[in-house]
């Protein structure tokens, strides 16, 4: 894991100026053994082919607990900030704060209320494969910031497959941003939605999020979502 970045004003600020943040997380070798973990099937728990449900093309495996060491390392070095970012949000639309300081304590509040199932994935697309606009809600728990790492790099290990976001706003056409990453590269973004201020006060706008067709290649992501499943 390299020196990160994560004051969560500076990532609160690029998040409501563009809707998302990207920071470097892994170096190139690092990228490689993630991506290795594919393979190992003993650490999933679950595994989706994604167009037998109309998601898309490609395929998705859910990591089992315990999770390896890397990944539970970046949800527990990740969370903190945007936990505080998280709480912001909340104060801004008029909520209490409900995001402890630690992933752990966060998970423990998932599992009392019956969601017990890891939601960490790797997701992995060959030529033409893509993933629909969707968000990643798994139970009435909901973390509202996730985490991207692209493993792959792009134009040497696969071509197209751009990340998007697509922000809808209230009584406006919605707008869609393409997100560059280079490998190691981690998007940081809203799952469900996040607080805009108008005239009127704070209101939410939502958000959404795919993969477009990858063109040649294959293209490896980790995925980090901090709210388990039910």
């Amino acid at each position: 894991m390299t020196e990160l970045d994560l004051k969560p004003t500076k990532l609160s600020a690029e998040i409501d100026a563009q809707g998302y943040a990207v920071r470097h997380v892994l170096d190139a070798a690092a990228c490689r053994d993630a991506a290795r973990m594919w393979d190992e099937e003993a650490r999933f728990r679950k595994r989706i082919i994604m167009q037998q449900h109309a998601y898309g093309r490609g395929e998705y495996r859910y990591f089992a607990y315990p999770l390896p060491d890397p990944v539970a390392a970046l949800r527990e070095v990740l969370y903190p900030p945007l936990a505080e970012i998280a709480n912001a949000w909340r104060r801004t639309l008029g909520q209490p704060e409900v995001f402890p300081p630690t992933a752990r304590e966060f998970i423990e509040q998932c599992h009392a209320a019956g969601q017990t199932r890891p939601t960490p994935l790797m997701l992995r697309y060959g030529p033409d494969d893509f993933n629909c606009l969707h968000q990643d809600l798994y139970g009435e728990l909901v973390f509202p910031l996730q985490v991207v790492i692209l493993l792959s790099d792009p134009g040497r290990d696969f071509t197209g497959g751009e990340f998007l976001l697509v922000e809808q706003r209230p009584r406006a056409q919605s707008r869609a941003e393409v997100v560059p990453l280079r490998q190691g590269d981690a998007a940081i973004f809203p799952v469900h939605h996040r607080p805009a201020r108008g005239t009127k006060g704070a209101y939410r706008l939502t958000m959404r999020h795919g993969v477009s067709r990858v063109r040649s290649g294959d293209r490896q992501t980790l995925g980090l979502i901090f709210h388990d499943a039910a």
